[in-house]
């Protein structure tokens, strides 16, 4: 049986090859706090500096065949992967900060305000009451192609009716809308189909 407290580190990795749970815990008391440490000092973030360190002892326990106990100690090898770690997550925080900065930026840029939020409301409130004022066969067909994204096709097979019908209906709804939405002074861009 092997004596945890006393067992090289070499020792160790073996009895982790092995699923000993027990090993990989001694491993990560001897040398998990100078990998945190490390992972912080790179990151700066105590939470990233936790993944970081989580991420070395999982990869230990999955692949400790990777360890050449010829090429040097234990910890010299779990503070190289910490440290490789904590880069790439340092470089894939600063790129994912800059895109939302960017896109904050963009957003601010574009002017989109409340005047214009309070238009786009109340454009579909009255599409809302046109579609509403639709007989029935029609409003469904429509909402199923437009709103749901299924084709003239998959509408006919789901409403057990034949295609051209379905097509009809929709062409019948569109101009109604179309028209009903021109009383109100809202403009369509949607061609018919």
């Amino acid at each position: 049986m092997l004596k945890l407290d006393t067992a090289s580190d070499a020792a160790l990795v073996v009895a982790i090859a092995r699923l000993h749970e027990p090993a990989l815990a001694e491993a990560y008391r001897r040398h998990g706090g100078a990998v945190h440490a490390l992972a912080r000092r790179v990151l700066g973030a105590p939470s990233l500096a936790e993944e970081v360190t989580q991420e070395v002892f999982v990869d230990l326990w999955n692949n400790p065949q990777r360890f050449d106990p010829g090429r040097g100690a234990l910890r010299t090898f779990l503070m190289t992967k910490a440290h490789g770690r904590a880069v790439d997550t340092l470089r894939s925080e600063t790129a994912r900060r800059r895109r939302e900065e960017a896109g904050l930026r963009e957003t601010a840029s574009s002017g989109y305000d409340i005047e214009h939020l309070a238009w786009d409301l109340a454009i579909a409130e009255q599409v809302k009451e046109a579609v509403t004022s639709l007989p029935a066969d029609e409003r469904t067909a429509i909402e199923m192609a437009y709103f749901d994204g299924r084709t003239y096709r998959e509408v006919a097979s789901i409403l057990g009716q034949p295609e051209g019908t379905v097509k009809s209906r929709i062409r019948n709804g569109l101009r109604r809308l179309r028209t009903a939405l021109a009383q109100h002074g809202v403009e369509t861009a949607w061609n018919e189909r």
